[in-house]
């Protein structure tokens, strides 16, 4: 069976980066390899701090993992600097595997889990090369140096100057905007064509953090079992909107969630 690799940070609090990954990859019965990128100090309230990973090690853990059998996907999560992110890119190999980038720029509490430049070099090294750029709407206008999108026009807007960018598709999440009906609506628009694909569910009430992680890694998962880009988006979303059906807290918020 094809594992999936993540690239991505540790979280103490054990509610977001490899931990939910980790997690999310083994309820689905897909196993995982992982590259430790950076270790965080993270509390649910608070980012305490960020340890980068030196890159020449990032390399050296992605080397070995590939090494360790067949790859069916890669995620990529948090990469805490630009040094990381060139090393992540030199890293990965240039085949045809699917690569599901999660743009992780920031905690739900504050405080930047990437610098400025790395999240330039992001856009010209990584973004071009990846299968589906995930970001909500706080990370997508990030990404695009714009103000939050507030209306659904300009949402599309912002999904079109994400495609702009390069990767072969995007994964625009709506759990951050007003909630239509209870509906968090998904948006996805592919590389080679002009359709978008609106991907509806209801909405949760619920609070978790990592979510983001969860989706993403649902993606990898279900692309290295073979299925077909908006079937294992759709089927994310779903695992995404269970898991937090089960968790029944609070309401759904956190950094790089769904």
């Amino acid at each position: 069976m094809s594992a999936v690799l993540v690239i991505a940070a540790t979280d103490s609090s054990g509610g977001a980066g490899l931990t939910r990954d980790v997690e999310t990859l083994t309820q689905l019965g897909i196993p995982a390899r992982c590259a430790v990128t950076a270790v965080t100090v993270q509390t649910d309230a608070q980012l305490r701090a960020v340890h980068a990973v030196p890159p020449a090690l990032v390399r050296a853990q992605i080397a070995a993992a590939l090494e360790g059998g067949a790859i069916g996907a890669v995620k990529i999560g948090m990469l805490a600097s630009a040094a990381t992110v060139q090393a992540v890119a030199e890293a990965l190999p240039r085949t045809a595997i699917p690569i599901v980038l999660d743009p992780v720029l920031a905690a739900s509490s504050g405080g930047a889990l990437l610098d400025p430049e790395g999240e330039a070099l992001l856009r010209r090294a990584l973004i071009p090369r990846v299968t589906v750029l995930t970001p909500n709407l706080p990370e997508a206008a990030a990404l695009l140096g714009q103000p939050l999108a507030a209306s659904e026009a300009a949402q599309l807007a912002q999904l079109q100057a994400l495609i702009a960018l390069g990767p072969a598709a995007v994964l625009l999440k709506g759990g951050h905007a007003p909630a239509p009906a209870g509906s968090v609506i998904d948006q996805l628009l592919l590389a080679d064509g002009e359709a978008v694909i609106r991907l509806e569910v209801a909405r949760v009430a619920a609070r978790r953090r990592g979510t983001g992680c969860s989706a993403s890694s649902a993606i990898a998962a279900y692309l290295a079992a073979g299925r077909p880009l908006v079937e294992a988006c759709r089927a994310a979303q779903q695992y995404v909107a269970a898991a937090l059906r089960r968790c029944g807290v609070a309401e759904l918020a956190g950094p790089g969630e769904a």
